[in-house]
């Protein structure tokens, strides 16, 4: 099944889908940037910070915290990717399960959204 949106409504969810893109991608960037800088413990603890600690124990929330965005970040811009090349090969707008028409105020609020909510929600 094809999706026949307009070619504005296209134009205007590739642009969005772009401006997600860069911003996941800025996400990312910057906390390697922030990594390289040393700004940032290398994984999931600061090895100086003493968990029994008050500040030890809050480093190690704010560390686990970043790691948790930067990988949100990621998941979200292959998502975005995915999104994108579907969008290429025309078939931005169908529910990958289903094959039936994603509705459009779903893609309004998701413009990388490849599912149908009730496709989504299948176990």
């Amino acid at each position: 099944m094809t999706r026949e949106l307009a070619s504005s409504t296209l134009e205007r969810f590739a642009r969005k889908l772009e401006v997600e893109r860069e911003r996941h991608e800025r996400i990312i960037d910057e906390h390697e940037s922030e990594r390289e800088a040393g700004m940032i413990a290398e994984g999931s603890a600061d090895r100086n910070a003493d968990p029994d600690n008050v500040d030890g124990g809050a480093i190690n929330v704010e560390i686990g915290m970043d790691n948790a965005t930067v990988q949100n970040a990621r998941d979200l811009l292959a998502q975005v990717i995915h999104a994108q090349k579907r969008m290429k090969k025309g078939l931005y707008g169908i529910c990958e399960v289903t094959g039936e028409p994603i509705p459009v105020a779903r893609l309004e609020a998701l413009p990388h959204a490849t599912m149908t909510v009730e496709a989504a929600r299948r176990p």
